[in-house]
């Protein structure tokens, strides 16, 4: 039994509810601490390419107070109600978010900062091409000091356009970005155009409409924020439309969440014809034989960040099921979705975890990164030059 089980709940219901078994915030904290110091040699130095992460979920705490002061604003975080005097005080704060799924049976609490308050709260502090180029600098920058040589960062334009951001400033900011990530750092990306599913399908349709522009940035479409009665079919119009333009789609199922199974077998079989591409989480497929039968023929992949799943989910639950996929042959990339809001857990901690969750052997995580290669949208050269890395360091 580990060291930080012992610290499973401190929390009483009248703050938030903890499932039996689900690990509090302490305990989080302790199990991520232990990993590191751990000094796991494989998951340090081995090549990593990153297939699930949210730029506007890596602005950081330092980041925030730093956009706020250049813009002239103060850095509210969550439902705004919170006000914040010293950059000490707004980093408690994003170490306190919980999932809705954590909230008090008495439903929100102005007390309480959920993951979509805090990820929606930081979108008003990006406003210009310089505010888009230092977030995505700066998550590249610390992926490449994780030895991630590829990645596809998700954005979210719904969320920008709507404050009256151009375009031209937020995808010329990522595009600054990307190219000095690329000369300076190793660090090769593409971008994943995502739609927020509790917006309406017009809507996303007018803003893929006006994304054409930049299809050499954007290598892929996918589909995210709150899954609630949102099923993914609704935007089946939208998805064939950008398959047959030529971009490749994902989309998230996120884990426990209403009608979850279902929402797996439309992305995995019925929607654009014959199903997407990959799956974003997707963790539930695990408790149903035909839909990993479903995956497994398709030869689909998955994007799997377990970190994200421990404010939800059982320690317990979330390594049975990672492990029953993986043992049923299901290509998996281990990644970190919204790495600032979930305990500050990048694709380190989340390779770290998933180690220890599966049980798995470096020459299973070795494999686990040569699939992440593979089902990447990478061009052939770049998928070529990092599986070479990766061997030379066997």
């Amino acid at each position: 039994m580990l060291r930080f089980l012992s610290a499973i709940s401190a929390h009483t219901t009248n703050q938030m509810s903890i499932r039996p078994g689900q690990l509090s915030q302490k305990a989080r904290q302790a199990l991520k601490k232990e990993l590191v110091s751990s000094d796991d040699g494989i998951i340090l130095k081995i090549p990593k390419v990153e297939l699930h992460v949210h730029i506007e979920g890596t602005l950081t705490p330092q980041l925030r107070w730093k956009l706020a002061q250049r813009h002239g604003v103060k850095p509210h975080f969550g439902n705004g109600n919170h006000e914040f005097k010293t950059l000490e005080d707004l980093e408690r704060a994003y170490d306190d978010v919980i999932s809705s799924a954590q909230l008090p049976l008495s439903g929100q609490s102005d007390h309480l900062t959920t993951f979509f308050q805090a990820y929606y709260s930081g979108f008003q502090f990006l406003r210009t091409k310089r505010d888009f180029s230092d977030l995505a600098m700066d998550y590249f920058s610390r992926a490449a000091a994780m030895n991630v040589r590829y990645c596809e960062p998700f954005f979210d334009p719904q969320g920008h356009t709507s404050r009256g951001v151009s375009w031209a400033d937020m995808m010329d900011g990522f595009k600054e970005a990307q190219e000095k990530a690329a000369n300076e750092l190793n660090i090769q990306s593409s971008w994943i155009m995502c739609f927020l599913r509790d917006q309406s399908p017009e809507s996303a349709m007018d803003h893929y409409k006006a994304a054409l522009k930049y299809k050499d940035m954007i290598v892929g479409i996918g589909l995210d924020s709150n899954e609630h009665d949102r099923p993914p079919c609704l935007f089946e119009e939208l998805f064939t439309l950008a398959r047959r333009d030529g971009f490749k789609l994902t989309a998230h199922c996120d884990v426990g969440v209403k009608d979850t199974h279902c929402h797996i077998h439309q992305v995995a079989a019925t929607i654009a014809g014959s199903g997407l591409d990959r799956i974003d989480h997707g963790l539930n497929a695990a408790e149903d034989a035909m839909l990993i039968d479903l995956i497994r023929h398709r030869g689909l992949a998955m994007t799997i960040c377990p970190w994200a799943y421990l404010r939800r989910e059982t320690y317990g639950s979330i390594a049975e099921r990672l492990r029953v996929l993986v043992d049923a042959g299901v290509k998996v990339c281990i990644a970190s979705d919204s790495p600032v809001y979930m305990d500050d857990s990048w694709i380190i901690h989340n390779m770290l975890l998933a180690k220890r969750m599966g049980g798995f052997t470096d020459s299973e995580m070795c494999k686990m990164v040569r699939h992440s290669v593979e089902m990447s949208w990478a061009k052939p050269a770049v998928k070529l030059a990092i599986m070479q890395d990766i061997e030379a360091i066997l």
